[in-house]
């Protein structure tokens, strides 16, 4: 399974990845918009993890982005902000998965991109 994650914090996509990688995953690890269409231009991506506030560009433009280029690809979004607790990011993304909060324990996100990354 190939999994990329966009996370802004390095210490904190790191620890996912590390995780991840654990379970057997592939993962690719950028840490803005511009790095990650790069990257989905170039590899394909079963998962994406992504922290739905980045510090560089819009999350929101990116899964729009991965939606055309990989539509089977799937999103997983993490926040530590309350934008979008009403559930309405299913509204705006349609590869969109899951939405937790970015204190999710790492196993628990792994678990999670295992259980929606399996085609």
């Amino acid at each position: 399974m190939n999994v990329l994650i966009v996370e802004s914090r390095p210490e904190l996509g790191v620890l996912w990845q590390r995780h991840l990688e654990r379970q057997g995953a592939v993962v690719s690890l950028v840490h803005g918009q511009n790095e990650a269409v790069e990257y989905l231009s170039e590899h394909t991506a079963d998962i994406i993890v992504m922290d739905l506030v980045l510090g560089e560009g819009s999350a929101l433009a990116v899964a729009d982005f991965a939606s055309y280029r990989h539509p089977n690809a799937r999103v997983i979004f993490v926040t530590d902000t309350s934008f979008f607790s009403d559930g309405s990011i299913f509204n705006h993304s349609s590869n969109a998965c899951a939405f937790v909060p970015a204190g999710t324990p790492p196993e628990d996100l792994a678990a999670m991109v295992e259980h929606y990354g399996v085609s």
